[in-house]
């Protein structure tokens, strides 16, 4: 056992049940272990590494700013904050023209269903079976899986679930107290499962009919994951708040909850962060967001992504129950649970996600080549085969 792995093991909370890997560095979608090993990297940071490791323009972005002021709180106005926010609002669904900045995932929805209760004065919120979307009091109270709240009840009151992609069944829950509904285009923790555009825009009606948000939730669909910049985007959809975080900052720490046009104008003081907008991440994500639309990143994840798929669903296997996605959000269902799998990836250089018991997810950075997706798709073919 390396000194690194004792090290750890003595002083982690114990939390997290870790791989037999130490990671030292990362180049474009390549990791490096400490013994000089190499991967395809498919974990991709749990979707925070869309633009892969070390990318150039934003390493000379967070160096170049952390010469200058790295912690600014959002009572001062900051010149690089500024520059993010116009950018990122630029590139949301048109009318999104505010934004929150939080550090992560979570807080970006929790931030979201304060800012729907605030401003529609209901309390209950409905989100989906299989659904995720944090593991904070707030959004682990909207997420699905029983593994992860059984531990923690009582949780937040007034949140109830539905079942993902039946309409009928979202129709019949929302009522007068529905603050919102929050959805995630493509469910990914939960399965990779994307939504039906029938089932997504009949959301948006019902949610404008009925005086409830529509919150989406992009934070691992987002910056360019399924081939377009958001998800939504494949729909048309326009969102009353959406929220996302992993791969906004190039895998600096960074989350935003932005609001459109029927999020009423909120009062000061309600809610706050004081790393949430920092300039060095605000940097970080400037030059992340400036490379994906430079690079043309969102359409390289659709044209590869097409591919990856296409290739995986010609596997013949009676392992496999479906091979399922959108752009480079990748999911393969087999017919029994996925560890010793992702095992013998990994032996085989191929780093991946379970997605649930029964998924292997594959989340690759979008600056992959198409010869290590071809690489990766011998190992799995080995594999499942």
């Amino acid at each position: 056992m390396s000194n690194t792995r004792t090290i750890e093991n003595a002083h982690t909370s114990g939390v997290y049940a870790k791989r037999d890997l130490v990671i030292t560095h990362g180049q474009g979608a390549t990791l490096y272990d400490d013994q000089g090993n190499a991967y395809i990297d498919c974990v991709g940071g749990q979707g925070a590494a869309n633009l892969g490791h070390a990318h150039p323009k934003v390493v000379a972005a967070i160096t170049e700013q952390a010469q200058k002021i790295i912690s600014v709180p959002e009572m001062f106005y900051n010149d690089t904050r500024a520059a993010l926010l116009e950018k990122l609002t630029s590139l949301a669904p048109e009318g999104m023209d505010r934004a929150f900045l939080s550090n992560s995932g979570t807080e970006a929805v929790e931030a979201a269903f304060k800012f729907a209760r605030f401003s529609t004065k209901r309390t209950e919120i409905i989100a989906t079976m299989r659904g995720f979307h944090g593991r904070s009091m707030g959004a682990l109270s909207a997420t699905w899986n029983k593994k992860y709240r059984m531990p923690f009840l009582p949780l937040v009151p007034g949140i109830k679930h539905v079942p993902y992609n039946k309409l009928e069944k979202l129709e019949a829950a929302i009522d007068e107290n529905t603050a919102a509904v929050i959805l995630e285009a493509v469910q990914g923790e939960g399965g990779v499962y994307p939504g039906d555009a029938e089932y997504l825009l009949g959301a948006q009606e019902l949610c404008r009919e009925r005086g409830a948000l529509l919150i989406m939730d992009e934070i691992q669909t987002g910056f360019g994951r399924t081939g377009k910049m958001f998800a939504v985007d494949h729909y048309d959809l326009s969102p009353d708040i959406m929220t996302v975080a992993k791969s906004m900052a190039g895998g600096m720490p960074m989350g935003a909850t932005l609001l459109g046009q029927r999020v009423t104008e909120l009062s000061k003081g309600i809610h706050g962060s004081t790393f949430g907008g920092n300039p060095l991440a605000a940097a970080a994500s400037l030059a992340a967001l400036n490379a994906l639309v430079d690079e043309k990143l969102p359409e390289r994840a659709a044209e590869l992504g097409a591919y990856f798929l296409a290739e995986l669903q010609k596997i013949e296997s009676p392992l496999i129950r479906e091979a399922r996605g959108l752009g480079l959000m990748i999911g393969i269902e087999i017919k029994k649970k996925v560890a010793p799998y992702l095992r013998a990836l990994t032996e085989r250089g191929v780093l991946a996600l379970p997605a649930g018991m029964t998924v292997i997810r594959l989340l690759p950075p979008l600056v992959i080549e198409k010869e290590q997706i071809d690489e990766a798709i011998v190992a799995l073919k080995e594999v499942l085969e």
